[in-house]
């Protein structure tokens, strides 16, 4: 046996495939939340925080995406309502509705959800292409699809929604 390091060996042992059983399958955080009826999901990297609860303030001319900012331990941070964005029917989710806060194409901000369903790993292989037959504004945004338990969860891509966010804000 040659001289090791307990940290080499370490290192060799998991780079070795397991023999008894099956190469363990890659998994993906995902942020799972709902948008009136529907279910969506941002990739966990995407997200840097849950905001339970926070008080926006209200920006005269603004778009309708666009609730307002809030106030983030001294930053101040936009608050997005992707309802409109996604052309999804916006129930108005009042204050005690969470945000995400979301970091992605060269911007960060809120985005406010209806409600959080789970922070989850799911297996990579799990995330199937999005079907065609969704909404166009949901299909351009969207990068997968899932079961999630039994609801169908449209997996979004964070930067494509900041692009039509700010494609809207004109």
């Amino acid at each position: 046996m040659s001289d090791m390091t307990l940290d080499q060996a370490l290192v060799a042992q998991a780079e070795r495939p397991d023999e008894d059983g099956p190469q363990a399958e890659e998994l993906v955080k995902l942020v799972i939340f709902t948008l009136g009826a529907d279910a969506f999901a941002f990739y966990g990297a995407s997200v840097g925080e849950i905001l339970a609860r926070a008080d926006v303030f209200f920006l005269p001319g603004c778009p309708p995406s666009l609730e307002g900012v809030i106030n983030v331990r001294g930053d101040i941070e936009s608050v997005l309502r992707p309802h409109r964005l996604l052309g999804l029917a916006d129930d108005g989710a009042g204050p005690g509705a969470p945000i995400l806060l979301g970091r992605g194409a060269g911007m960060k901000s809120g985005i406010r959800v209806d409600e959080v369903l789970d922070v989850a790993d799911v297996p990579r292989a799990a995330i199937e292409p999005p079907a065609a037959t969704l909404p166009p504004a949901v299909l351009q945004a969207a990068t997968g699809a899932l079961r999630f338990g039994e609801r169908l969860v449209i997996v979004l891509d964070l930067d494509k929604l900041f692009a039509a966010c700010v494609e809207e804000l004109g």
